[in-house]
């Protein structure tokens, strides 16, 4: 496999005309295996086998389950991909890969996978990075495929990115998706998605959290508990403006929740999930709304799964208008893990004429989102 520019920019058609490049896309960070396929900029396949319900009887995803679900998804995953794409894997011009950040064993399972897609087909392979990909899925287009929230049209640059998952609360500032991205904060403990799942098992709700809390704050009431917003004290902001902090926010539900059943008296579970929910979106959009006023970037791109909480997806809306902000979250099967993401970061660096990634890159766990490309 070559490791000069890859060709794939400008292949032509059997007519001698160039056509956009046909990437295939492998995301395997954590619990979801996602194999996408994308024509430059269209959405030709979003395949995903999820292994959820084989960690929700733990209430966490497990390392070794999430691997493992990997290694069996994978093969008919990459099969469904391409019957709803109609090619085949001759046809693919490149691969692409979450080479992290994420848990190790399960990307070790996707970076094996498209390594040995590569060197069989002799295409060019690109691994990427994770949270960049959450930037790159805004970039698809396709029949159905509508953003979320937000103005319809070409992403414009430089913008700001909030991306909120269960493994990650990361605030960036994207200058150039395949040349110039900066972190600007993430969080220094729990991530947004880890709080909703702790804080569901302190309410009795199932795993994953987010959904449930969100399903179930919709009859409460966000007012009825002032709950903390991490690291907005002046003292903190001073530090951490950009930083997140979740942990604190859980000790309090729970010291909360201790309470009242300590008393014998019942939890009002729908007003605290409600209140939880409350300070998450507002931490998160305050901190977000700011990097945007400081840094002069009139435009904020929210991704991630979280991004399916419903209220988070309204107050952003409400307040980024007050500010004079642009919204834009994409589509919300495109929120979550997927391959869709990975291809579209990756078919992004072949057009813009990047080297493929050499065959000797590992699984990075702890990539930081400065490393676009491996």
């Amino acid at each position: 496999m070559s490791e000069t520019v890859s060709d794939a920019a400008a292949a032509p058609d059997r007519s001698g005309v160039e056509r956009e490049p046909l990437v295939l896309g492998i995301e395997t960070s954590c619990d979801e295996t996602g194999i996408g396929i994308v024509r430059g900029r269209t959405l030709l396949a979003n395949a995903i086998a999820s292994s959820m319900d084989e960690h929700a009887r733990f209430g966490g995803v497990i390392p070794e389950i999430a691997a493992r679900a990997h290694l069996e998804s994978m093969t008919p995953t990459i099969e469904r991909a391409l019957a709803d794409a109609g090619v085949t894997l001759d046809e693919v011009d490149a691969i692409a890969v979450t080479g992290g950040p994420g848990l190790a064993g399960a990307l070790m399972v996707g970076v094996s996978a498209a390594k040995a897609l590569a060197v069989s087909l002799d295409k060019p392979l690109y691994a990427v990075n994770h949270l960049v990909g959450h930037v790159g899925a805004d970039l698809l287009h396709g029949d159905g495929l509508r953003p979320a929230v937000g103005t319809v049209g070409e992403l414009e640059l430089p913008t700001v990115a909030l991306l909120v998952s269960g493994g990650h609360t990361s605030l960036l500032l994207v200058r150039d998706l395949v040349g110039d991205v900066e972190l600007l904060g993430e969080t220094i403990d729990d991530a947004a998605g880890e709080a909703f799942d702790k804080v569901a098992r302190l309410l009795g709700l199932p795993y994953p959290g987010g959904p449930h809390i969100d399903r179930v704050a919709a009859e409460g009431d966000p007012q009825a508990i002032r709950f903390p917003r991490g690291l907005t004290l002046p003292k903190d902001m001073a530090k951490h403006r950009y930083d997140f902090s979740f942990s604190g926010l859980k000790t309090s539900v729970a010291r909360w929740v201790e309470k009242r059943v300590a008393a014998g008296e019942d939890v009002p579970v729908a007003d605290v999930a409600a209140s939880f929910r409350e300070a998450v979106v507002d931490v998160l959009l305050t901190k977000a709304l700011a990097a945007c006023a400081d840094l002069g970037v009139p435009r904020l791109l929210l991704g991630g799964g979280v991004v399916a909480n419903a209220r988070l997806r309204e107050v952003a809306a409400e307040r980024s208008a007050a500010a004079g902000v642009e919204l834009r979250v994409p589509p919300l099967s495109l929120c979550t893990d997927n391959g869709a993401m990975i291809a579209s970061l990756g078919a992004q660096l072949v057009a813009a004429g990047h080297a493929p990634s050499s065959l000797s890159f590992g699984a990075d766990s702890t990539l930081p989102v400065t490393d676009i490309q491996l």
